[in-house]
């Protein structure tokens, strides 16, 4: 009879080793917040653009604040849009009776305001 041999191995997960008093938050842990899966709905047509300068302050959006821009939806009444007029980026309001044509590139989302 052939006599079984005990594994030298420990598969027991190893403890771990504490010194002094555990802190009150150790049993409290918050998932952390994925900004992309927040605050994004078609991420392959999602832009994230930081402001250089304070010339769309009419609009509350100041130098470094960052907007969050999708291209893929249709602007409605009153959104904020990123537009381009003569080669370069503009900030406008859609209203109902446009009077102009205008190139939109794309219909801003958020706002991520700076705070520093």
């Amino acid at each position: 009879m052939k006599k079984i041999k005990k594994s030298e191995n420990s598969y027991r997960v190893e403890r771990p080793v504490q010194t002094g008093f555990s802190s009150p938050a150790t049993h409290y842990s918050e998932p952390r917040i994925d900004l992309n899966a927040v605050l994004t709905s078609n991420t392959s047509a999602t832009f994230y653009v930081r402001v250089v300068d304070n010339s769309f302050e009419d609009f509350n959006v100041f130098e470094n604040d960052v907007l969050i821009i999708d291209k893929s939806l249709t602007p409605k009444n009153n959104q904020l849009v990123v537009a381009i007029f003569e080669d370069t980026f503009k900030i406008i309001r859609i209203e109902k009776k446009q009077t102009t044509q205008v190139n939109i590139w794309g219909v801003i989302t958020y706002i991520i305001k700076s705070v520093l």
